[in-house]
């Protein structure tokens, strides 16, 4: 299964970069380019953390893929 992330959509959306978003979530910047590229695959408190900074859910956020 591979995880896609809409999170690089979100960020342009708010205008808020990778290092602003790390910030808010309590990880380094090199985390969400992680997880923006498909190398990364967030705890549950992080991606929860992440959908809450831009009001939006998990789900909506992460999608999994066969």
């Amino acid at each position: 299964m591979e995880l896609k992330t809409k999170i690089k959509e979100y960020r342009a959306k708010f205008n808020i970069k990778q290092e602003e978003l790390a910030g808010f979530v309590g990880v380094r910047r090199e985390t969400i380019g992680k997880l923006e590229n498909g190398k990364y695959n967030p705890s549950l408190k992080l991606a929860m953390d992440i959908a809450k900074v831009f009001h939006t859910t998990v789900e909506e956020l992460f999608e999994f893929h066969d």
